[in-house]
């Protein structure tokens, strides 16, 4: 949806591409960096906040946020041209909430250290917040992975709003 979306504002076309791999964290994403660097991309979207924060998977804040220190500096190196941009994507709810009970630390960490560079930070969470329950959980029926559809018409606005702003071509207006 982000790449229909950002298609049409722009009246040109665009190529979003994902990197990602279920379940993965900033260790991860540290062996990544050159492969996303190599594509020479325009931006580059990054979150590993929710998986860093998991308890079972043992990685501390410090860690978290020494890892993010290093991949935005060196995408920032690898791809000078790109916009890099750290998300929070959408609320945790239930057991999935509950093994994640430092969440906010780990999200204050990443912003703060896109933030630190000049690099942006989108927040998504208070437009999935201004849902009902009954939407939010059927949107988000597991507590963590949000249904793409629901995901693609919250964020997507959100997001071409943040990265074009009033450029949209004339006649488009910013979703």
């Amino acid at each position: 949806m982000l790449e229909k979306t950002l298609s049409a504002c722009l009246q040109e076309p665009v190529v979003v591409r994902t990197v990602a791999l279920a379940g993965s964290t900033t260790d991860w994403a540290l062996g990544q960096i050159d492969r996303v660097a190599g594509e020479k991309p325009d931006i580059i979207l990054m979150e590993f906040y929710a998986n860093d924060a998991a308890i079972d998977r043992w990685m501390s804040v410090s860690t978290s946020r020494s890892n993010v220190a290093v991949i935005l500096d060196s995408l920032h190196k690898g791809a000078p041209q790109a916009r890099i941009v750290v998300m929070a994507m959408n609320p945790i709810s239930g057991l999935r909430g509950w093994m994640r009970p430092f969440l906010s630390s780990y999200i204050d960490a990443h912003r703060e250290e896109a933030e630190s560079r000049g690099m942006g930070f989108v927040d998504f969470r208070p437009a999935w917040n201004a849902l009902s329950e009954a939407d939010l959980e059927n949107a988000i029926p597991d507590g963590l992975h949000p249904r793409p559809e629901r995901a693609g018409e919250i964020m997507a606005p959100i997001l071409v709003r943040y990265l074009v702003g009033n450029g949209c071509k004339p006649g488009k207006t910013a979703p």
